[in-house]
């Protein structure tokens, strides 16, 4: 039986293409709508991933559209970072647009409403909105103000919109059906009043439409075939066809996907936004935040970002991915395409005794084992190195292959050395390793064929070049964050060891000529990446300077265990 090798389709592409195919529309075209009231997540990039590789799949186009609708959270800050973002990520919009260039038409359309008698001006508190509403198991209660005439209605609305009345004493409200199944449909607001400055209309209105209203008549000026939203907004769709079978437009439909929950991660912008302001990170980008500009300066690719989205698919259930998956990603990319270099993150001295003082010589290192196009480079050795501290112990256990008292081990692209003594200070820690070399085994291989079990890496302390590097870890230590003993919150659930700064660690000299230049990455400035042998993935943070290097770690080289 032949192996089918074929892609099965998910849900929205059979959606599409049955689409196609019946002729209910001869192109696609999406969007992608975030709000401009903070940076993107995680969680956005797998819906670019997806409006915008749908889009391209079928020769379609996807318009980016920022529903700048309160602008007490709005910033044209937020508007610069999700471009930079999308940028980054490799994909390129057909168009920009903003809800607010549609102010005046939904404004127009809600007077529509008002004639056809299916909204009103409501006079209630938002409290007793709220009460009035009813719950799932019982009917709300008709506002005192529902059955004003047309005329009223439309006198007071316009009146809201020329300032004349104050922030939260009357509302625009949809008529529909207080005792509705669905409590979307019990009179759902479409204006309030809301007197401050728009990041783009500034002052010229104080009443703006709220999402349920604007977001599905903004797809419908645009013409958008397919708007793809993420699972909670299911039972906002009634809602969303109402208003545009109402208003006689462009029949958009909304399609659901599950969102993207990765554990030991929270992606709610409240809580993103409170760890930013309460300094339990250093800001948006910081490595730890499930941030795209955090992941960026972790070190992270737009293509294994792309990867991941592609891996975890497109499903219809909410359901919660594996923060090693998004790893493995990042690995499989960096594997190939990360420069390796050589960097001892907690040095120690390793004195080779019989290697002639003075001398030095340069040794042939790979750049990159999976890319030959790569080539080699020039590593300096001499007589003083550097050595990782966890590779030397005096009485080591069972198969510790790495070096030891009278043991023989290979110095990565080098010599066989073996240790012979220490040296410690007045607290016995070791400040120096003697040790003795065979100069026949340059390279790395005996000529008598002797096999040693052990490879480490070093650097020359002669030509060393001193850098800080920040391990970074899981922002939080339980696999569901959002989960909080009594009394307790989120926050409670932070991971102390989440940052460990090391100052004292040495690379190899040829790094200051590989950081020399900026790196651009669709548009978007982003960090130089590389393997420090045996230590993992590693890249430059903003922070570096030619006189101060400063490293990120991406990832570990193999999955970590987490307990």
């Amino acid at each position: 039986m032949e192996e089918n090798n074929e892609k099965q389709l998910n849900f929205l592409e059979e959606i599409i293409e049955r689409g196609l195919k019946e002729g209910t529309y001869k192109s696609i075209l999406t969007r992608f709508p975030p709000e401009p009231n903070g940076y993107l997540h995680i969680g956005h990039a797998k819906s670019i991933c997806l409006n915008f590789g749908l889009a391209k799949k079928y020769g379609g186009k996807t318009n980016l559209r920022f529903d700048d609708t309160n602008p007490v959270k709005e910033d044209t800050e937020y508007v610069e970072s999700i471009q930079n973002d999308i940028r980054w990520l490799g994909f390129e919009w057909a168009g920009i647009h903003y809800a607010s260039d549609y102010f005046e038409q939904l404004y127009e359309w809600a007077e529509v409403l008002i004639k056809k008698g299916k909204a009103y001006v409501d006079d209630q508190s938002l409290e007793e909105i709220r009460q009035n509403r009813g719950t799932v198991t019982s009917p709300g209660v008709n506002s005192p103000y529902r059955d004003r005439t047309v005329e009223e209605n439309l006198d007071l609305f316009r009146r809201m919109r020329a300032g004349e009345f104050a922030d939260g004493s009357r509302v625009l409200r949809a008529k529909i059906d207080m005792s509705h199944p669905n409590m979307m449909f019990r009179d759902p607001i479409m204006y309030r009043i809301l007197k401050a400055d728009h990041h783009r209309t500034g002052s010229k209105w104080c009443i703006y439409p709220m999402y349920d209203y604007a977001h599905g008549q903004s797809d419908s000026i645009e013409n958008i075939t397919h708007s793809i939203c993420t699972l909670e907004f299911d039972i906002h769709r009634p809602l969303y066809d109402w208003f545009i079978e109402q208003l006689g437009i462009f029949p958009s439909h909304q399609y659901e996907f599950a969102r993207l929950n990765i554990d030991y991660t929270v992606m709610s912008k409240r809580k993103l936004l409170q760890l930013v302001k309460e300094g339990y990170v250093s800001g948006w980008d910081d490595p730890r935040m499930p941030t795209i500009c955090g992941f960026r300066r972790r070190g992270y690719t737009p293509e294994s970002i792309r990867a991941f989205c592609e891996r975890i698919g497109v499903a219809k259930r909410d359901n919660i991915i594996s923060y090693s998956l998004l790893e493995f990603s990042l690995r499989e990319h960096l594997n190939k395409v990360a420069q390796r270099r050589m960097a001892v993150l907690d040095p120690v001295k390793l004195v080779i005794d019989n290697y002639p003082e003075g001398k030095e010589e340069l040794l042939r290192a790979v750049n990159n084992p999976e890319n030959e196009a790569d080539g080699t480079r020039e590593v300096p050795f001499g007589r003083e190195l550097w050595i990782e501290r966890e590779d030397f112990m005096e009485n080591p256990p069972k198969k510790y292959f790495r070096l030891s008292p009278g043991t023989e081990v290979r110095l990565r692209y080098a010599y066989f050395v073996t240790a012979q003594s220490v040296e410690k200070d007045a607290d016995g820690n070791i400040t120096c390793i003697h040790c003795t070399y065979d100069p026949a085994t340059r390279g790395g291989d005996a000529p008598d064929g002797r096999k040693v079990k052990g490879t480490i890496h070093w650097v020359s302390a002669r030509n060393a070049v001193d850098a800080e590097v920040r391990l970074f870890d899981r922002l939080f230590a339980v696999e569901d964050p959002n989960e909080a003993a009594e009394g307790k919150t989120f926050l409670d659930n932070l991971n102390p060891d989440s940052l460990r700064v090391l100052k004292n660690c040495k690379i190899e000299p040829c790094i200051v000529e590989d950081v020399k230049e900026g790196v651009v990455e669709n548009g978007v400035a982003a960090p130089h990446r590389f393997q420090f042998e045996r230590m993992g993935y590693f890249c430059t943070d903003p922070d570096s300077s030619a006189e101060h290097l400063v490293f990120n770690r991406s990832c570990t080289l193999k999955e970590v265990k987490w307990n």
